[in-house]
């Protein structure tokens, strides 16, 4: 029988193959990064965990061990030489691992929306980058509850569309986390279903506009599996692949 332990953080548990499964759930962001790059396909969805948001340079915590997006992004910068990435994280929870990993890097900006005053308690409207960094995070916290879906939405259309027309993303990476779904035990966001295939639809236009359609999206959190499965089904359909 497998023996569990839990990382100092107190919120990662993991067992002697953790670190195997993390690795090749990093790796196929890295597959995914070169189908898009090398122009194979234009936009991919990687179902992969443990997620990976959470996880900082240093440290892993909330269920994440390597932190799979930010990888990506690295990867497509070294590997490909990608001047500037976008990550759109629209995870119930903030990523602050994603954050701090890049917080003072201006080549990726971080935009996140994400339920205020949840774990991990960052992500507020003044965290917005260090440096030459500054104005390469954009966090919009939003109050759970009834309303919730159409400010993510907002939060889309009228912060992140117009700061791409100054940053002009050459990759878009997205935390897909589909535990803003109203039927998720964790968050208490209020999306249908439906909504992540809009919120998908307006990523792709985005990208089709500033970096011919290039799209790469990373499984994130979830913890109803009906509502992530019918959630994830929605998003891949709308890539309009």
């Amino acid at each position: 029988m497998w023996g569990y332990s839990t990382l100092s953080t107190g919120d990662v548990q993991i067992c002697p193959k953790s670190y195997a499964i993390a690795k090749l759930a990093s790796g196929g962001v890295f597959t995914g990064v070169d189908l898009v790059m090398k122009d194979i396909v234009k936009r991919v969805f990687c179902n992969v965990r443990p997620p990976g948001h959470h996880a900082c340079q240093e440290v892993g915590m909330g269920f994440c061990l390597f932190n799979n997006v930010a990888l990506g992004a690295r990867y497509a910068q070294k590997m490909y030489g990608v001047e500037r990435v976008l990550i759109v994280d629209w995870d119930v929870h903030h990523g602050n691992g994603t954050q701090e990993i890049f917080y003072r890097d201006p080549s990726v900006f971080y935009f996140s929306t994400h339920q205020k005053g949840i774990y991990p308690q960052t992500g507020s409207q003044d965290e917005k980058g260090d440096g030459d960094a500054v104005g390469t995070t954009l966090n919009v916290p939003i109050p759970g509850g009834g309303g919730s879906r159409k400010a993510v939405i907002r939060a889309i259309d009228e912060q992140l569309i117009p700061a791409m027309e100054r940053f002009q993303p050459q990759l878009i990476m997205i935390s897909a986390g589909f535990d803003g779904h109203k039927d998720d035990p964790i968050g208490g966001f209020d999306l249908e279903t439906q909504d992540f295939a809009l919120l998908t639809k307006k990523i792709c236009a985005l990208a089709n506009k500033c970096c011919d359609g290039k799209v790469v999206s990373v499984l994130e959190g979830g913890y109803n599996l009906s509502a992530i499965a019918e959630s994830a089904v929605a998003h891949v359909q709308a890539m309009e692949f």
